[in-house]
This record gives structure tokens, C-alpha cells and sequence, in this order.
């Protein structure tokens, strides 16, 4: 069994990937233009979303050569800022367009954003007693 540093190290890396993966994807090949049911104002929300994902990936990657679990909250703090700042964004644009399809879509959609902003708020507030635990030299409960 690997040991927790070098696990968490691991995974702060494959979650760089990741970021990076997407940002890629989004940006440059295939692009979200090629999703059918985002609108031309998708740019408008672009640069939160590349902000969001552009933190992670630098988070992730200090985060795997300075293992320190403040400074992992902190930055998941700022991940979690920008990534709701993103959200509402996507929010205020809705740039989406279902068609004829299903009406309903639009409903579900506003409801996951809702979930995932309402998700980040409380993650955010994990983080900062998180933080303020490693700060005071407290260990997180083992998951």
C-alpha cells in the first residue's frame, strides 16, 4: 500500500491532467464549439471557466511539490472562489439552447448549476476550517 504522500501527490498531478485535459479540450480541439446545444455566448463565460481550471491545474501542481495541508486548503479555496464565480456566470449567460427537444432541459440545468454553486459554498467553508486546522498543527480526520 502506497503511503499517504505519495498518494495524495499522485492525485494532485492526475487532477492537474485533468484540468489541463479539459482546458485543452474546450479551447483548442474539439472545442465547445462542436457541443450542439451551447450558444456563441459561451465565450462570454470562457474566461471564468479557463480562470477555473488554469487555478486548479497551478494548485494542484504546487500542491504536489509542497505538501502542506494549508496551503492545499487555501488553494482550493481560490479553485472553489473562481469555480462559483464561473457558475454564476454561467448562471447570468445561460448559454445554452435545447430546442425543441425536451423544454425541461433548461430547468434541469439551472438546477445542477444551483448544486454546484450551493456544493462550492460549503466545500469552501470545509477549506477554511481545514486551513485553520493546519494552521493550528490539528490533523483533518483521516478519510
Amino acid at each position: 500500500m502506497a503511503d499517504r504522500t505519495s498518494t495524495s501527490r499522485s492525485g494532485n498531478v492526475g487532477s492537474a491532467v485533468i484540468n489541463a485535459l479539459l482546458l485543452w479540450g474546450i479551447n483548442i480541439w474539439p472545442g465547445w464549439q462542436v457541443v450542439p446545444f451551447l450558444t456563441a455566448d459561451t465565450a462570454r463565460v470562457l474566461d471564468l471557466i479557463n480562470a477555473s481550471l488554469i487555478a486548479g491545474i497551478i494548485v494542484n501542481l504546487v500542491c504536489a511539490v509542497i505538501h502542506s495541508r494549508a496551503l492545499l486548503a487555501l488553494g482550493n479555496l481560490v479553485v472553489m472562489g473562481i469555480g462559483v464565480a464561473a457558475l454564476l456566470r454561467v448562471w447570468e449567460v445561460f448559454p445554452f439552447d435545447f430546442g425543441t427537444s425536451w423544454s425541461g432541459w433548461p430547468v434541469v440545468v439551472r438546477v445542477f448549476l444551483v448544486l454546484g454553486i450551493v456544493g462550492s459554498i460549503i466545500g469552501a467553508i470545509v477549506e477554511v476550517v481545514n486551513f485553520f486546522r493546519a494552521l493550528a498543527g490539528l490533523e483533518p480526520r483521516a478519510r
